[in-house]
């Protein structure tokens, strides 16, 4: 999984780089796994704008993904690996031996024709998924649970995976992506391997035309505004606009968000790094 890199013929490919799609084995997406993405242009049920810089971009649908995993016992061959225009990973199109076709999150090195297996009895290789209980310490894990059922909700996107550290009662101690390290309950599953796409970071649109596409409008910066319309805006000349902070009011850099009083506080071992 490699990126693409163009000759500087015309601007917009001067700084290009994309993805060069090596991985891709299909054009067309399964239709039973397809349903309609409704797009609001960032306004709400009486047509008011409520989200600035939204808005445009191409038609697409959305492919139905199983972050639960749940067909224990139950061997699937994964078929084809595609494209998702929803997120930054590839997907992957299993069928499981009983007939039934799901799309994945497609983890880096699977193969057309690779068997995957879910639950207890499935081997730590890539792709199966397992209860933290089973899976040997040291792994890389992906489609992580917050809690057991819920379906995968850490490590979701390209190239992310966490460590699985050590166990204690309970909980398996999980290193995040992020740098975090908290307790997650061994009842919860995870894929074992890193998710496909890991290059994703190396790409450059090259041109605004591509934000386009893919439904971001142009966005203005604070600085360049008046005062009544931001925080930082005014001034003569190019003024700097102070402490960085939203059209709110809201400090953007350093400013803690998180509730002191969550829950999951106690299952935070160690917060990521700033």
């Amino acid at each position: 999984m490699a990126v693409k890199k163009f000759k500087p013929v015309t601007p917009g490919q001067r700084r290009k780089v994309i993805s060069s799609f090596e991985e891709i084995t299909f054009g067309s997406p399964e239709k039973t796994l397809l349903s309609p993405v409704r797009n609001s242009g960032g306004r709400n049920n009486s047509g008011k704008m409520t989200m600035r810089y939204i808005g445009g971009g191409h038609k697409k649908k959305y492919r139905e993904i199983d972050f639960l995993r749940e067909k224990d016992g139950i061997p699937a061959t994964v078929k084809t690996v595609e494209y998702d225009p929803n997120r930054s990973a590839r997907i992957a199109l299993v069928y499981y031996a009983d007939g039934e076709k799901r799309y994945i999150i497609a983890p880096n090195g699977i193969k057309v024709g690779q068997v995957i297996l879910s639950g207890k009895d499935a081997a730590p290789e890539i792709g199966n998924t397992l209860f933290l209980s089973d899976i040997p310490l040291g792994t890389n894990i992906h489609n992580i649970e917050l809690y057991p059922s819920q379906g995968a909700a850490i490590a979701r996107s390209a190239g992310c995976y966490a460590s699985l550290t050590s166990r204690e009662g309970r909980h398996a101690i999980i290193k995040m992506p992020s740098g975090e390290t908290r307790k997650i309950l061994v009842t919860c599953k995870a894929t074992v391997g890193m998710t496909s796409n890991p290059d994703h970071f190396l790409e450059v649109s090259g041109k605004a035309g591509r934000s386009r596409w893919l439904g971001r409008r142009p966005r203005n910066r604070g600085v360049a505004m008046n005062p009544v319309d931001h925080p930082m805006g005014g001034g003569e000349g190019k003024a700097s606009g102070g402490h960085p902070r939203s059209r709110k009011g809201i400090p953007a850099k350093g400013y803690k968000t998180r509730k002191p009083k969550n829950a999951s506080n106690k299952l935070i071992i160690e917060r990521r790094k700033k």
